[in-house]
């Protein structure tokens, strides 16, 4: 094997630099001038515009590239199919681009929105949803007592003026001028401060068998009542026998000066005293009477019954 020479029967074994030595030279090997040297040698010949990456294509001339704006086509830069003789090229337009123009449809955006707007929609619901089933949970009896009564039921369980006047109204009062006085006794009306209507009360209660009964009609029923006595002392005390229905209490009237009146001083010494009674149901008799071992010097005005024993 000899230096330009090595037996070679293809182009790809000649030695490229043969012209180097003699004995190529002797062989006639001359510089490249487009193949090997070698007298008969292979040129590699490629397709006008074929090209490995970044080498100048054959038979071009050496455009030099200048740098472009990022994003933007190069002025100065031409494809090797554009230049005179070039092989034209089939381009291939690509994936989800028009064929109209050259110009290709962007994303969908009408079709995200919508999708958004559905999502935000669903959430938005299902907060309401779930508020509202929260409300129905505290509504029924998750918070609230289940003793708290409504308006309604408190309107209806408490009485109204007027119910309360007409269920005072049912028990019977009387005054001096109706009661019925034993012989001795009269009305009168010429020491001020009585209450009943138009001052008037008893007189001459002060002896002993004086009395002032009262027949009681209208009683609703059997029962516990308080009777209250309306009475005027000389600044002492007094004290009288009540008896209801026939029958003596053993607790007489107490008539003390409660109102604390100077002696002789009958203006001064109105007040009220009550006793505990027993009733029937309809009519019943009662009577204040001045007994034997009474203190009975008082005048009385008045007298009204309370339903139950008052405390």
């Amino acid at each position: 094997m000899t230096p330009g020479n090595n037996g070679a029967s293809t182009p790809e074994d000649d030695d490229p630099f043969g012209y180097l030595y003699a004995d190529g030279q002797a062989n006639g090997a001359q510089p490249p001038s487009g193949g090997y040297g070698y007298p008969n040698s292979v040129s590699r010949v490629r397709t006008v515009g074929d090209r490995p990456y970044g080498q100048q294509a054959y038979g071009q001339p050496n455009v030099p590239q200048q740098q472009g704006t990022y994003g933007r086509p190069n002025a100065h830069y031409a494809a090797p199919e554009t230049f005179p003789g070039s092989a034209p090229t089939t381009q291939q337009p690509m994936p989800g681009h028009g064929s109209g123009g050259g110009r290709g449809r962007g994303p969908n955006t009408k079709g995200l929105l919508i999708g958004a707007i559905a999502v935000v929609a669903a959430v938005v619901i299902g907060i309401s949803v779930a508020m509202l089933g929260g409300d129905d949970d505290k509504n029924a009896g998750g918070d609230q007592p289940a003793t708290t009564p409504t308006a309604e039921q408190s309107a209806e369980s408490t009485p109204s003026g007027e119910s309360s006047a007409e269920s005072e109204a049912e028990l019977p009062t009387i005054d001096a001028k109706a009661l019925q006085l034993a012989p001795g006794m009269t009305t009168a009306s010429d020491i001020p401060g009585a209450q009943a209507d138009g001052g008037v009360y008893v007189t001459g209660f002060n002896a002993v068998g004086a009395s002032a009964t009262w027949t009681v009609n209208g009683i609703p029923e059997s029962g516990k009542y308080t009777l209250y006595v309306g009475y005027g002392v000389p600044g002492k005390d007094a004290n009288a026998t009540l008896t209801v229905n026939g029958t003596a209490s053993t607790t007489p009237v107490n008539m003390k000066n409660y109102a604390k009146a100077a002696e002789g001083d009958y203006a001064k010494g109105w007040t009220r005293t009550y006793n505990y009674v027993e009733l029937n149901k309809g009519t019943n008799t009662i009577k204040v009477s001045c007994e034997q071992g009474n203190q009975c010097d008082a005048n009385l005005d008045q007298m009204w019954l309370v339903k139950g024993w008052v405390e």
